[in-house]
């Protein structure tokens, strides 16, 4: 996407989710009214939605967020193209060749990533290298510390949605990959699915307390 502030704006919403007007003033450095100003833009091209959220006394709160049409705005890695491959594969050698292909996928993907944190035993480093390697690939990752042995890695966003959901295997093969490329003193769950319904994938991250 370029830098215009519509596209700034949008970017906000798809790696931090629905936020207010005033907070997304503070994280673009402009003004609250120059955000309402361009969220209203984004809304008559439905891109953009809001729900006025009522916490307490006082008025509600406007939070903004992307609608599907905001999401599709961002690359997809030509997943139109990946489902016909998919679909042609599956019509061809049938599930066990597609089976085959992911199973492919899964090595080259684990191959690249064991080779990224191989000279580090630190678990958090291994993370925020892993995370570098997903955002290479377009899903805007990110890692969210949340105790001393505990982290979320996250991803804003799905290059390959469309194909995923023709074809769950693609997901069951990225937790599968996460978890061999951090070892096996690493617990991985999946917490977040976009599959699922939510904004997002992320996979909480737990391991011991390591010695100095």
């Amino acid at each position: 996407m370029t830098d215009r502030p519509q596209d700034r704006l949008l970017y906000a919403l798809k790696s931090g989710g629905p936020q207010t007007a005033t907070v997304l003033a503070r994280k673009l450095a402009v003004t609250a009214v120059a955000v309402r100003q361009q969220l209203e833009r984004l809304q008559d091209q439905e891109l953009v939605t809001f729900e006025d959220l009522r916490a307490g006394v006082g008025r509600p709160k406007r939070v903004w967020s992307l609608t599907r049409a905001g999401h599709d705005r961002f690359p997809d890695n030509h997943s139109g193209l990946m489902l016909q491959m998919l679909e042609s594969m599956q019509a061809v050698f049938g599930a066990a060749g597609v089976d085959r292909l992911i199973d492919h996928r899964e090595r080259q993907s684990l191959a690249d990533y064991r080779a990224r944190v191989a000279d580090t035993g630190d678990t958090r480093e291994k993370l925020r290298r892993l995370a570098e390697a997903r955002s290479e690939e377009g899903y805007m990752a990110e890692v969210e510390d949340e105790s001393e042995t505990s982290a979320l890695l996250v991803e804003n966003h799905c290059p390959i949605c469309v194909a995923a959901r023709a074809c769950q295997g693609l997901c069951r093969s990225e937790l599968a990959v996460f978890r061999a490329a951090l070892g096996p003193d690493v617990s991985v769950e999946r917490v977040e699915h976009l599959l699922a319904g939510a904004r997002r994938c992320a996979y909480r991250v737990t391991w011991e307390l390591q010695g100095p």
